[in-house]
């Protein structure tokens, strides 16, 4: 799945996550399913918990972590698919 630059990722109501060592554990309270996110998985999260767009979060990200912007691009839209499909977050459109 693509997403727009601009798009905000709302992370569902029925989520709690926990860091644990530098990585978080993510809880779908309704499925009880648990996703395990790394580090860099982790940082994204906290970048979608404070509402950024995509765009500003990609932003973050390539001043945090070496990285080149066709990766880090292709690696967000990887992740936030997978929390999208999960049912843990929902796309806003701006």
């Amino acid at each position: 799945m693509h997403f727009s630059p601009i798009d905000k990722v709302k992370i569902s109501e029925q989520v709690l996550s926990q860091e644990v060592s530098g990585e978080t554990v993510l809880l779908d309270l309704q499925s009880e399913f648990y996703f395990g996110l790394d580090k860099t998985g982790t940082r994204i999260w906290e970048l979608l918990q404070s509402g950024v767009s995509i765009q500003d979060l990609i932003g973050k990200m390539l001043d945090e972590f070496e990285v080149d912007r066709e990766t880090l691009e292709a690696d967000v839209n990887a992740l936030l698919g997978k929390l999208l499909e999960a049912g843990l977050v929902s796309v806003d459109p701006s």
